[in-house]
C-alpha cells in the first residue's frame, strides 16, 4: 500500500512539469504562424501566405504574455517580417527568392523560441559545402566558378544572418562580417594573392567553430533540475519498494523458521 502511495505521489509531482512542457506560449504561436506562411509560399499560395503574415502582425502587437522581446529581437523580427511581406506581395520577385525571404523570417522566429537548437544550424552542410567550392575555385584559378560559388555562399549566409544575430555573440558576428566583407570586396585580390587567400582559411575555421559551438547542446538548467529531481524520485521509490519487499521476505522466512522450530 505504501509503495502504491509513493508511486501516486511521484505521478502527482510530475504532472505540473508535464503540463508546463505542453503549454503553448504567445511567442510559440507566432513561430507557428511563420512556419505556416513559409509552407504556403512553397506551395505558390502567396496570397494565403500574405494573409498569415498580416495575422502575425496583429497577433504580435497583442501578445503581452510570456517572455518580453528585447529591442534587438524586435528590430530583427520587424526587418525580416517586412522582407517576407514584400516577397509575398510583389509579383516580380521569383519563387526561389520568395522562399529565401520567408525562410529568413521563419528562422528568426525559431531562433527566438529555440535558442539551444535553432533551425538555422541545419544550414551548416550546404553553407560549408558551397564554401568548400569557393576555396577550390580559388586554388584552381577558376574565376567564373569562384564568383558564382561566392555569390551562392553569400545568399545562403544572408538567409541565416538575422537568426545568427539572435543566438550568437556580437563579437563573433563582427569577426565573420569583417572576413566576409574583405573576401567579397577584394575578389580579384583573393584570387591572385596567397596572403589574401588566408582569409578564406580563417573564415572557414570561424564558420566551423560557430556551427560546432551551436551543436554542443547544453540543456536548460531548469530541464536538468526536472531530470535530476524526477530521477531521484524514481530511484527513491524503487529503492523503497525493493527494501519493503526484502524486509517482507525476511519476515516470511523468520515465520517459517519459527513454525518449523515449534513443530520440532
Amino acid at each position: 500500500m505504501k509503495a502504491r502511495l509513493l508511486i501516486a505521489i511521484m505521478i502527482i509531482l510530475l504532472l505540473p512539469t508535464i503540463g508546463f512542457a505542453e503549454e503553448t506560449t504567445p511567442i510559440d504561436r507566432l513561430e507557428q504562424l511563420s512556419d505556416e506562411a513559409l509552407q504556403m509560399v512553397k506551395l505558390h499560395r502567396y496570397e494565403d501566405a500574405k494573409r498569415l503574415l498580416d495575422y502575425f502582425s496583429e497577433q504580435i502587437s497583442q501578445s503581452g504574455k510570456g517572455r518580453p522581446l528585447t529591442a534587438d529581437e524586435l528590430r530583427i523580427i520587424t526587418n525580416s517580417y517586412d522582407e517576407a511581406v514584400q516577397a509575398t506581395a510583389n509579383g516580380t520577385i521569383n519563387h526561389n527568392e520568395k522562399i529565401n525571404r520567408v525562410t529568413k523570417f521563419r528562422l528568426v522566429m525559431d531562433a527566438i523560441t529555440s535558442p539551444n537548437q535553432p533551425l538555422w544550424t541545419e544550414m551548416e552542410s550546404p553553407i560549408m559545402t558551397v564554401f568548400g567550392e569557393v576555396k577550390e575555385a580559388v586554388y584552381s584559378g577558376d574565376k567564373e566558378h569562384f564568383h558564382s560559388q561566392l555569390n551562392t555562399f553569400l545568399s545562403l549566409y544572408d538567409v541565416i544572418y538575422p537568426s545568427m544575430k539572435i543566438n550568437v555573440d556580437i563579437e563573433q558576428i563582427q569577426r565573420l562580417d569583417t572576413r566576409i566583407h574583405f573576401i567579397d570586396s577584394y575578389r580579384l585580390q583573393v584570387l591572385a594573392d596567397e596572403a589574401s587567400q588566408q582569409e578564406l582559411e580563417a573564415l572557414e575555421a570561424d564558420l566551423q567553430i560557430l556551427f560546432d559551438q551551436m551543436s554542443d547542446d547544453e540543456a536548460d538548467p531548469s530541464l536538468w533540475w526536472v531530470i535530476i529531481s524526477t530521477g531521484s524520485i524514481i530511484i527513491l521509490t524503487l529503492s523503497y519498494v525493493g527494501w519493503r519487499k526484502y524486509k517482507g521476505d525476511r519476515e516470511k522466512s523468520r515465520e517459517k523458521n519459527r513454525s518449523r522450530g515449534q513443530k520440532n
